[in-house]
């Protein structure tokens, strides 16, 4: 089998999880695409896929060499329309991960914009409060929000975001602000993390002058929305990112306040597959989504 085929169908079964999925994306049987990758794992003498009567899932190596073989083949895509007089056109499925409500408000009008402008594109976004893997998942571009582990991703930086208390007008009138964040032990709070229960601890400041002070919430969720809600609707003081309040603040239904003790914003990063040569829709899409959040959060 031609090697540049056996690459398109090993791809086709990662991205899709299944040899019965892959071969319908790929317009052929089952049994022709179980075949094909067997015959790539013989030629190459390495297991891409554990197969059992009920999954299948990537190896180690497998993962390695799909991200390889979606370069290359991306590479090869462009190398063509490029030849065909259409070098830069983008073209193809796009696959973006972010986090849900700031994918929801600030990555999906990038998204629609960047749709409207190539209509040779179609984009899959993955909203999840949680990091994927972009190879396992089959993802081109991620937006993370905070610091990153070492990886063989390249990131771009894009803006950073502040993290912030809010509480209701309403609120302040009844009991007053704190004016340190140790006072907060005196007040009703609302704390938003997973499995959010019991004593928690909310940081603050910076560098030498770092501070965590203890908090027991009075109500503990595990969205930010649920958390901005409960404190916009008077039950206590609550801790955010300050994207995640900022419709509330505006329109006067959130104060923020401790500006002053507030710890260091975290980055905004882009990652897609370090390599080269980027496909035109990954370059042309990252370019805009990182203009567009440096211009909203570059001051953040």
């Amino acid at each position: 089998m031609d090697r540049l085929d056996a690459l398109t169908i090993f791809v086709a079964v990662a991205e899709q999880g299944s040899f019965v999925a892959g071969a319908r994306r790929l317009g052929r049987s089952p049994a022709a695409v179980s075949r094909a990758v067997a015959a790539l794992e013989d030629r190459l003498g390495a297991r891409l896929l554990n197969r059992t009567t009920r999954a299948m899932a990537l190896t180690d190596e497998g993962a390695r060499y799909l991200d390889s073989a979606r370069r290359l083949l991306a590479e090869l895509e462009d190398l063509e329309a490029g030849a065909a007089g259409e070098g830069g056109v983008p073209r193809g499925t796009l696959a973006v991960t972010a986090p849900v409500l700031f994918g929801r408000l600030h990555v999906l009008p990038v998204a629609l914009d960047f749709l409207n402008d190539h209509p040779t594109v179609d984009l899959r976004l993955l909203l999840l409060d949680r990091v994927v893997s972009l190879v396992d998942e089959g993802l081109d571009v991620g937006i993370r929000l905070g610091r990153l582990p070492d990886s063989s991703l390249r990131a771009i930086a894009a803006g950073s975001i502040g993290r912030a208390v809010y509480v209701s007008p309403d609120y302040l009138a009844r009991h007053g602000a704190p004016a340190a964040p140790q006072d907060l032990a005196g007040h009703a709070c609302i704390a938003f993390a997973d499995g959010a229960t019991g004593q928690q601890r909310w940081s603050f400041g910076r560098d030498d002058a770092a501070l965590a002070v203890g908090i027991r919430p009075r109500l503990a969720v595990n969205t930010a929305e649920a958390a901005v809600d409960a404190a916009a609707a008077g039950l206590g003081v609550t801790r955010v990112m300050t994207y995640q309040a900022a419709a509330m603040e505006e329109a006067g239904r959130l104060v923020r306040i401790l500006r002053g003790h507030e710890p260091p914003s975290v980055p905004i990063q882009l990652v897609h597959p370090a390599g080269r040569h980027l496909p035109a829709k990954v370059r042309l899409f990252v370019d805009r989504a990182v203009a567009a959040l440096r211009a909203r959060f570059a001051d953040a």
